[in-house]
C-alpha cells in the first residue's frame, strides 16, 4: 500500500475531453501513466463549462454544440515523484494547462488488498 503523509505537491492537468493521446482520451492515459509511475493516485473530473486559452466557452447546456468539456485530472504525491511525471505531461498535452501546486496530505488512506475476497482489476482495490 502506498503511503504519503505531510508536505506534497498537487499536479492539475486542464484539458478538453476529446484531446486524444494514439486514439485514447489524453485524461485516460495520464491516469494509466501515473499509475505505472508508482504514483499516489489520479482522479478525473469533468467540468460542466469552462473556457480556456482559446476563450470559446465549451458547457453541457443541451443548445451547446460543444462535445469537449473542461476536464482536471489532479494527482498528489510527493515532489520528487511529480516533478519526475512532468515531462510525460510535457509529451500528452499539446493544449491545456498544468499547474502545480504544494500540498499538505492529511489523511491517505487505500483498502487493504489482502482483506477482500476479489480484486475488480480496473483499480486494483479490492471489490465490496
Amino acid at each position: 500500500m502506498t503511503r504519503l503523509a505531510g508536505t506534497a505537491l498537487r499536479v492539475t492537468i486542464f484539458v478538453g475531453e476529446s484531446d486524444l493521446w494514439h486514439h485514447k482520451p489524453v485524461y485516460a492515459e495520464i491516469v494509466h501513466r501515473a499509475r505505472a509511475a508508482g504514483l499516489g493516485g489520479a482522479s478525473v473530473f469533468r467540468g460542466i463549462e469552462g473556457y480556456g486559452a482559446s476563450s470559446l466557452i465549451h458547457t453541457h447546456r443541451l443548445l451547446s454544440l460543444s462535445e469537449d468539456l473542461p476536464v482536471a485530472v489532479v494527482i498528489v504525491d510527493a515532489g520528487a515523484k511529480i516533478r519526475a511525471f512532468l515531462p510525460q505531461l510535457d509529451e500528452l498535452v499539446e493544449e491545456g494547462l498544468v499547474i502545480l501546486d504544494d500540498c499538505e496530505v492529511i489523511r491517505y488512506v487505500g483498502r487493504d488488498r489482502t482483506a477482500g475476497a476479489g480484486e475488480t482489476g480496473v483499480t486494483g482495490e479490492t471489490a465490496e
